[in-house]
């Protein structure tokens, strides 16, 4: 059994026992609690179909080839430039990006690639600039965005010289 998935069978095992310790407990607010994340989940069912269709079209019809010459290790700054932007401008949730990223290297993205991708999906936001701007103001937005952009890139230089 690869350690992955002693992992994932450990973390199911412990949650399995924390929702029963949870029942025992109080059984009438851990059914309330249940009720209420069912109600997310289905909330965010829908937006989150479309970005898997998305992910497994783009999947399917980007070969290894491609994905590898575009942001794969040889890509270089280039290619750390490329996942950075799409990175900044994609909404994506984390639950969705980091398998995506996965799925990305495994069919052949550079690690440096993906930690700026996935950084930049987290930290910057373009899309939701406009209401950032409202509530903080225009330089801080564009300072707290500009800043964070920026450290993507050190984050995929320190993963790039860690892992690679």
């Amino acid at each position: 059994m690869r350690i992955i998935d002693a992992f994932t069978s450990a973390l199911y095992v412990i949650t399995a026992a924390l929702l029963l310790l949870s029942v025992a407990r109080d059984g009438k607010k851990t059914r309330q609690a249940l009720l209420k994340a069912w109600r997310s989940f289905i909330n965010i069912l829908p937006d989150f179909s479309v970005v898997l269709a998305l992910v497994g079209l783009v999947l399917t019809y980007l070969s290894p080839a491609v994905i590898a010459k575009f942001i794969g290790a040889q890509s270089g700054v280039i290619g750390m430039l490329v996942t950075s932007v799409i990175g900044a401008v994609t909404l994506i949730p984390g639950f969705v990006a980091f398998p995506l990223a996965a799925s990305l290297l495994a069919r052949g993205a550079g690690v440096a690639q993906m930690a700026v991708f996935v950084s930049t999906l987290m930290m910057v936001g373009v899309v939701t600039l406009p209401l950032e701007t409202k509530y903080f103001g225009r330089r801080e937005a564009l300072l707290r965005n500009g800043l964070a952009y920026l450290f993507s890139f050190v984050v995929g230089f320190v993963i790039k010289v860690v892992v690679g």
